[in-house]
């Protein structure tokens, strides 16, 4: 009688494992100011910019990134889905930066509304939000790989 169960047993731990590693898309939504000529980034380069690699835009004015605060699941997604590491590991980094004296992180917000509120006011700001934040007095910016 097991022995009848065993594929769809298998079937299902399967199909579970598919799902698990299906591609989904990101929870987040970059965002920038209006006057920023800035419409498409690669992943890699907005991971440069709020890990602090890369701080000048193409035109040379100083880049403002911005972060939600740690608690975040927009941040969880955002940090897993461009920097390629977990929150926890991103503090780390910048704990690393901020003992040896080399830089500070990105300015941190609790709120998206706050995050929006800094993009309206900055022309060099950078961003993340939930796909559903609003987007008046902001621009979205595309990812590509």
């Amino acid at each position: 009688m097991r022995e009848r169960h065993l594929p769809l047993l298998v079937l299902l731990a399967l199909g579970t494992l598919a799902s698990a590693s299906a591609p989904t898309a990101p929870a987040f939504k970059l965002i920038t100011h209006p006057d920023n000529p800035v419409s498409t980034l690669k992943s890699a380069q907005v991971a440069a910019f709020f890990l602090k690699k890369d701080t000048t835009w193409e035109d040379g004015a100083l880049v403002l990134p911005v972060d939600l605060s740690e608690g975040s699941p927009v941040r969880v997604a955002f940090s897993q889905s461009v920097l390629h590491k977990s929150v926890n590991a991103v503090e780390a980094y910048w704990q690393q930066r901020i003992f040896s004296g080399r830089d500070v992180p990105p300015t941190r917000r609790a709120s998206e509304e706050e995050v929006l509120a800094y993009v309206r006011e900055h022309r060099n700001a950078i961003g993340y939000v939930s796909i559903s934040a609003p987007e008046s007095g902001v621009k979205v910016i595309s990812l590509s790989d």
